[in-house]
């Protein structure tokens, strides 16, 4: 084609696919087809109703042009509400969910095709968009903003294959609501919630009877590891038709459309059993984290519950700091409320007056960004405790500022074990209500046994409820192998002497040592 040759149009590019469309077909062919074939005849009659034109489809994808931006977004609405029809009857595994990438620019036309970087910026908006989501680029945006009442979340300039400037990428939503900052960068982002799957453990052992070992392991990782609302992990029967294969991460994380995987293996040598683990970045492959653990195989199920525990324990910190690392090369004011948390996080764990005030001021912002956001309420209350307790703040001061806090605890704890943790503190500490202290407590603890936070507490209420059984589990913490009344009484903040010397009665008379 000649230059003289080259027609070209400004024209809105939307560009869909199937997520984990190879695993779809690898386990029912049949069943798959069936529902592509409902799905798209949803999306043609979309496309069709919004005045676009299909140009392109390849199996599980569709190339569509359109005339207009507030059109084109209007039917990738209308595509993802037919798409969820036909998933109603189907389980989580055997859904299909399409990803969906918008972009306004200028194509080159050769006959019916379309080509050039208008088109491939929308591909790459797709390839980057995690399952069930709209992502349209600033170019479209700034067409949208004004006549479609939706939700519009920043995700900021976004590093795209073969495109030689950052795109400027939204997530869009039919729930109303004003544009949230920018989330951290990366062309593979992904959602608020850092997004994990756990590929099945090998079996390294020539023992096949350890199979179900190895099976259960991966299968309580993934059930503690959902327990933390910090992360979202993808489903047992999503990730175990892995089991058995080669895989590249990088093409699984694009497959299940998550961030982060955990893989591993297991091998038993007569009464010796070596269990490795390991925390990869999909997007890139770089691994984040690998550990060892060697063990005595006396029982098989208490070392399996023993290493899942420290496993569980470790992934989401180590989850959340790599997160972190990837939203600090951004400025805090482009951060959306989750990499707020991180911020405020990192600042209260410095504990330095300036560092605390910082803290305070970082976990406010998250809280005016998402006040439902439980956890923004949680680590602001945290972090006013700890103005408290080391005397940055004036009491009155801080007491009025954790009113507000708490109301907004009590309103949006719900399941999330890190509010529950909190709220147990301000109940005891505040209110001397050992109702709701032991109610709230409860609740973290069930909601997520393995945080060391949370198991320390329970230790520490059962000291101040008079449960020597409840008090005897924080002399066992790795966190903590230094436990004693005098440790606990020394990082305890107390309003008055008595309640001091109440706490250390209390232990003593548990037996724990002085």
């Amino acid at each position: 084609m000649t230059t003289d040759a080259i027609k070209r149009r400004l024209a809105a590019i939307l560009s869909a696919d199937v997520v984990g469309y190879s695993r779809l077909m690898g386990a029912d062919e049949e069943s798959t087809f069936d529902i592509l074939r409902q799905c798209r005849e949803s999306i043609d009659g979309c496309v069709a109703e919004k005045g676009g034109r299909i140009v392109a489809t390849g199996g599980d994808s569709v190339l569509a042009e359109f005339p207009s931006a507030v059109e084109v977004v209007r039917c990738a609405l209308a595509m993802q509400e037919g798409i969820a029809r036909c998933n109603i009857d189907r389980t989580d595994d055997r859904r299909m969910r399409f990803r969906i990438g918008i972009n306004l620019g200028d194509v080159m036309i050769n006959g019916d095709d379309i080509l050039g970087d208008g088109v491939n910026i929308a591909a790459r908006l797709e390839q980057t968009a995690e399952p069930d989501s709209i992502y349209i680029s600033g170019t479209v945006y700034d067409q949208v903003r004004n006549k479609l009442d939706l939700a519009y979340s920043d995700l900021g300039p976004q590093s795209v294959k073969n495109i030689d400037q950052p795109v400027r990428a939204y997530r869009v939503s039919e729930a109303q609501a004003e544009t949230v900052p920018a989330a951290s960068g990366g062309a593979d982002s992904g959602p608020a919630k850092p997004t994990i799957a756990v590929l099945p453990f090998d079996n390294m052992s020539r023992d096949e009877e350890q199979e179900y070992f190895v099976d259960g392991m991966t299968e309580d990782i993934i059930t503690e590891l959902s327990r933390n609302h910090d992360l979202f992990v993808i489903a047992r029967n999503s990730t175990f038709t892995y089991k058995g294969k080669a895989v590249d991460v990088t093409e699984v994380g694009r497959e299940l459309g998550v961030r982060y995987i955990v893989e591993g293996s297991v091998r038993k040598a007569g009464n010796r059993l070596r269990i490795t683990g390991q925390l990869i970045d999909a997007a890139d492959g770089h691994h984040l984290w690998a550990e060892r653990y060697d063990r005595e195989l006396e029982d098989v199920f208490e070392v399996q519950d023993e290493i899942t525990q420290v496993i569980v324990a470790n992934l989401p910190r180590r989850v959340e700091a790599a997160h972190f690392e990837q939203s600090k090369h951004k400025p805090t004011e482009n951060m959306a409320a989750y990499d707020y948390i991180l911020r405020a996080k990192d600042h209260h764990h410095k504990k330095t007056p300036e560092d605390n005030a910082k803290a305070i001021e970082i976990s406010q912002k998250a809280i005016e960004l998402d006040p439902e956001y439980s956890v923004t309420h949680a680590w602001h209350a945290c972090s006013l405790g700890q103005a408290w307790g080391r005397s940055y703040i004036d009491e009155k001061t801080v007491f009025e500022q954790v009113a507000e806090v708490e109301k907004g605890l009590n309103d949006n704890a719900q399941d999330d074990a890190e509010s529950h943790r909190i709220l147990t503190e301000l109940n005891l500490i505040l209110h001397r209500d050992f109702d709701k202290v032991r109610f709230h407590q409860d609740r973290a603890y069930a909601l997520n046994p393995n945080d060391p936070l949370i198991v320390s507490q329970r230790g520490e209420m059962g000291i101040w409820l008079g449960d020597a059984a409840e008090a005897e589990t924080a002399r066992v913490l790795e966190s903590d192998p230094e436990f004693s009344v005098e440790a606990v009484l020394e990082r305890t903040p107390y309003r008055l002497d008595s309640d001091r010397e109440h706490q250390r009665n209390t232990m003593l008379k548990a037996g724990l040592p002085a």
